[in-house]
């Protein structure tokens, strides 16, 4: 009679349980650069970033969320507020494809299996890695020098994400946020080659070499639900 019972409730677990366990859907929105060149303003989005993310959500407060996504990343001192910077003049362009996996933790409850709508601010953080260009000056300062684009730089980012999502239907949900990287890099801009060279190379150094770089993604997401709620959260 027990057994019969377990079989009862599993079969229950699994026939009438909505399929909302996980989450897939595109990424689109904006990206900006904060390190040594251009801007010094902390959200500034001045080109397209766009990818697509998944969301396993283990429970109605956190889900294990894995995203790509790719931005054309550029900085100019001549949109700078500091008069040093303006009459510098440095600029660059590189690109940031990254793969991002961590943890998404809801502020509030978010039961996907509930039928009125849901809706919750929340953070997202974890493991980031990344690739984007080296640069370096093209000249030794104080000479005019470009910032020219010399290798590959493969790096670890921290991301900090905060956002706000609220289920459109019982299969569709939107969710806006902003998300800063640390990246472990220094030489997205061409400000420390050391990190190219392996080698201090002060004529061609400049701004604070002792920080490190970092990337914002601002943007919205439109994911789709699928798949069964786990019987151990029926």
């Amino acid at each position: 009679m027990r057994h019969r019972f377990l079989l009862i409730f599993m079969f229950a677990c699994f026939t009438t349980a909505p399929a909302q366990t996980f989450e897939v859907g595109p990424f689109i929105g904006g990206a900006n650069y904060i390190g040594d060149v251009g801007s010094t303003l902390f959200v500034k989005p001045n080109s397209l970033v766009a990818g697509g993310l998944v969301k396993w959500n283990r429970s109605n407060r956190h889900s294990l969320r894995f995203s790509l996504l790719y931005a054309e990343i550029k900085a100019d001192d001549a949109n700078s507020n500091q008069v040093m910077r303006q009459q510098r003049g440095y600029s660059f362009t590189n690109s940031i494809a990254e793969a991002s996996l961590g943890l998404e933790f809801n502020f509030w409850s978010y039961d996907l299996s509930e039928v009125e709508e849901q809706s919750t601010p929340y953070l997202y953080t974890g493991i980031t890695y990344f690739n984007s260009k080296h640069h370096r000056l093209s000249a030794n300062r104080p000479a005019s020098g470009v910032l020219v684009q010399q290798g590959e730089n493969w790096e670890f980012s921290i991301p900090m994400v905060f956002g706000y999502k609220q289920t459109l239907s019982q299969r569709i949900i939107a969710a806006v946020e902003v998300g800063a990287r640390y990246t472990f890099t220094d030489n997205i801009d061409g400000s420390n080659p050391q990190e190219l060279l392996g080698r201090r190379d002060p004529p061609r150094e400049f701004g604070n070499v002792n920080t490190s770089d970092w990337y914002v993604f601002s943007g919205l997401s439109l994911t789709f639900t699928f798949g069964r709620k786990p019987c151990y959260t029926f």
